[in-house]
């Protein structure tokens, strides 16, 4: 394993994405999500999707000379057009604009069109949070998750983030997949030529499998079972049918060098408190709950885990497997 600061590794990878294409703001965009995620102990959704970003900008995949804008609005909704580039500059202007519109409407929905994949749900949050306002995001991706007693998977993983900012201390922070594990865990055991439990996926017969790479070619275990299949739809309608972006079934995987342009779609639901019963008594309802939430020794907040792991990556950097850090490298210097 490489110990790489992080800092040092934000350069590496914006490098990496700028020689493969990408304009400089889309490059370091991307590769500060990247390691953002890492840094927060994502690693499925950090640095170790680099090669893949660049493979993509290479074949087309991605337009590295995107620019994200606002092609339609009304109140307190509007729709971003990612432009086929990487989703990263796209999400960032829709959470600007879903703030701007909040403060203005008290609520407001911003879809995401034509983009692409947008890695750790949550993290595309944190600048509404640090605004003071409740945000939710959504997002859907190529298909893996058949409808509930189908075998064909149509539904992405679909993940769906919310943030809760707090008086003091860090937002509560839920992150999560549709799918029983994140498509991205498989793909890093895949890497890594190693098995993965069984009720995680099933191969491209529908059969449950620890075999990473069939369950790649298959599908994936929704979580809770007809539930999370319910939920993979309804996501799959807030983030295609309402910004007009392709759904799971219309893309390519992700986790192939070549293939179409996604396409896919996200949506923000960004809310201001003092829209509703107040600022000030959003914030001690919030805390009213966590406090009696804290009486359960065994509680941990949501987050907060990620937050831990974020400010020991701070100061000490984080580990990169070494095969990835030489292909990050030779991305790097072109």
């Amino acid at each position: 394993m490489t110990q790489i600061t992080l800092d040092e590794l934000t350069v590496l990878v914006t490098r990496a994405f700028e020689n493969c294409g990408a304009n400089p703001a889309m490059a370091a965009s991307a590769a500060s999500a990247l390691v953002d995620a890492d840094a927060q102990g994502l690693a499925s959704h950090g640095v170790s999707r680099t090669p893949l970003y660049c493979a993509h900008l290479k074949n087309g995949r991605t337009d590295g000379s995107a620019v994200p804008k606002v092609i339609r609005e009304h109140g307190g909704a509007c729709l971003v057009d990612a432009a086929c580039g990487m989703a990263y500059p796209a999400c960032a202007l829709a959470v600007q604009e879903g703030v701007h519109r909040a403060r203005d409407h008290g609520v407001a929905f911003v879809g995401v069109t034509n983009s692409n994949h947008f890695g750790a749900a949550a993290l595309h949050l944190r600048a509404a949070a640090e605004a003071g306002m409740v945000a939710l995001a959504f997002g859907n991706s190529p298909a893996a998750i058949a409808p509930w007693g189908g075998q064909t998977p149509l539904f992405g993983t679909n993940p769906i983030a919310a943030v809760f900012p707090r008086k003091e201390g860090q937002p509560l922070m839920v992150d999560l997949s549709l799918s029983q594990v994140a498509r991205g865990k498989v793909m890093v055991a895949a890497q890594k030529g190693e098995a993965i439990p069984e009720g995680w996926a099933m191969d491209a017969e529908g059969n449950p499998t620890t075999d990473a790479q069939a369950g790649l070619s298959g599908s994936m275990a929704p979580a809770g079972g007809v539930k999370g299949a319910m939920l993979a739809l309804t996501v799959e309608l807030l983030c295609c049918a309402l910004t007009g972006a392709a759904f799971g079934f219309e893309a390519d995987s992700f986790f192939s060098d070549e293939g179409n342009q996604p396409r896919i779609g996200q949506a923000f639901l960004i809310i201001d408190p003092e829209a509703l019963a107040g600022r000030q008594v959003y914030l001690e309802r919030m805390e009213t709950l966590i406090t009696k939430m804290l009486e359960d020794e065994g509680v941990r907040l949501p987050g907060a885990r990620r937050y831990q792991l974020e400010q020991a990556a701070l100061e000490n950097g984080v580990e990169v497997p070494d095969a990835l850090m030489e292909k990050i490298q030779a991305l790097a210097n072109g």
